[in-house]
């Protein structure tokens, strides 16, 4: 276990507890409205297996998806996602330092039909200028907590903070994270992929979850981090079969839900799903999980970077997958939904 100076701590603390109340909900209009706006369309996409009906992978009923098609590359890139209004809406961060909002067309059991009012604005560091101005544009991952929202450059391999609601999209950065050294270290082309915002009453209630993107080999097993307030603690998560983490998020019971995607010349494109039982992640540990859901180039995929977890009114949990087509035109940007069935 290593932790950080007293720097660190004192500037967590100062952001974590900049709000007693849990992070408002917020609707498509709530956010980025000063943004600009782009066309877009979708196609969709009925089954996930190709050829094939059945929508039950294991644990998982699929819902259905939409591959969305944008006007303005910028829209490209979606590395990092939260649902918003019950899925009724979405925030994604792209990976060259962009906010992209939308409005999700849904049935009540959040199944998806359209993508509409899609808009976008650049991330603003605390002097109003752009992150890709200060070469702190590599965004990978978002989440929301009790006091804002965070955003992960893996580029940098830093956290920033920011307000919550992003009400108009011109908000400034409200400070960075003053990482520790062993964060610092990652491979800049490897670095801070993941991040999730620990649960409320949960241990990890205050802390941030970090996940390195990969490591030298898959005799290496990924980095994870708990970001608290007075410091760093490091745990591992095995690394196999040449997947790399893309994003993370908590499940309504506590459980740790992690993205995995495999894109490369021998495998071709892959995407997993690992569960961790609440609790499981400490300082010093070494983590396996359950595999709850594989898929190869038989199956409705990309390159897939973004997750995110919602509940319906009904109290059924759906999670919302998100590609990142590098804005490729031999590329897709491909949303989907899942049920959980526990």
């Amino acid at each position: 276990m290593r932790r950080s100076g007293s720097s660190f701590a004192g500037a967590l603390f100062l952001v974590l507890t900049a709000f007693i109340l849990d992070a408002p909900a917020a609707r498509a209009q709530d956010v980025l409205s000063e943004g600009l706006p782009v066309k877009a369309r979708t196609r969709a996409i009925d089954s996930f297996h190709i050829g094939h009906d059945d929508p039950v992978f294991g644990k998982l009923t699929f819902l259905g998806g939409l591959e969305l098609l944008a006007s303005d590359r910028k829209v490209g890139g979606l590395s990092g996602l939260l649902s918003l209004d019950g899925g009724n809406a979405f925030l994604a961060v792209t990976d060259n330092g962009h906010w992209v909002s939308a409005t999700v067309e849904q049935e009540e059991d959040g199944t998806p039909v359209d993508i509409k009012d899609v808009r976008f604005a650049p991330l603003l560091g605390k002097n109003g200028r752009t992150l890709r101005a200060r070469r702190g544009h590599d965004t990978e991952a978002l989440t929301l907590s009790s006091s804002g929202l965070y955003v992960s450059a893996e580029y940098q391999n830093a956290i920033y903070h920011y307000p919550w609601p992003l009400a108009t999209g011109k908000e400034r950065m409200l400070g960075q994270l003053g990482l520790s050294g062993d964060i610092k270290l990652l491979p800049r082309n490897a670095g801070l992929e993941s991040l999730a915002a620990g649960p409320d009453g949960s241990p990890l209630a205050g802390s941030l979850i970090a996940v390195s993107e990969s490591s030298k080999s898959d005799a290496h097993d990924l980095s994870g981090f708990i970001i608290r307030p007075d410091g760093v603690e490091r745990f591992s998560i095995d690394r196999n079969d040449r997947f790399d983490a893309t994003d993370a998020a908590f499940l309504p019971d506590g459980d740790f839900l992690l993205m995995e995607r495999r894109f490369n010349l021998r495998d071709l494109i892959g995407l997993r799903l690992r569960r961790f039982e609440a609790g499981s992640i400490q300082a010093g540990a070494l983590l396996t999980g359950e595999v709850i859901l594989e898929a190869g180039f038989e199956h409705q995929i990309d390159n897939m970077e973004a997750l995110a977890v919602h509940q319906t009114a009904a109290g059924e949990t759906i999670l919302t997958l998100l590609s990142d087509d590098n804005r490729s035109m031999l590329q897709r940007t491909v949303f989907l939904r899942f049920r959980l069935e526990d």
